[in-house]
């Protein structure tokens, strides 16, 4: 995976953004794979911790929106394995990219 890069750009408006450049590279399937699967497992997790935090003390707060999030992204991640899984290369590499844009909501 290429470094990280964090580069603070201006809009036309004069919004001050951070755009953050996750993937960026020509992967093998496998790579890419593990690659997809590292990413949202770590969302996963998250909204796990951010369920868990929310149920602490109250067992009976099921928390609907968090599970809606985590079966989402569950299905996110099978459906790219499918996807991946059914390419035929032939030794040529798949591109993927990804920024996270960063900017303060009104």
């Amino acid at each position: 995976m290429d470094k990280i890069t964090l580069e603070r750009l201006k809009e036309d408006n004069e919004t001050l953004l951070h755009q953050l450049k996750l993937i960026e590279g020509k992967f093998s399937k496998r790579e890419a794979l593990n690659i997809l699967n590292s990413v949202v497992d770590v969302k996963i997790n998250f909204h796990k911790l951010q369920r868990l935090s929310r149920i602490e003390g109250n067992v009976q707060d099921i928390c609907l929106f968090d599970n809606s999030r985590i079966t989402e992204l569950i299905s996110a991640k099978s459906n790219a394995k499918e996807f991946l899984n059914s390419l035929e290369l032939e030794g040529r590499a798949l591109k993927i990219t990804s920024t996270i844009h960063i900017s303060i909501e009104d």
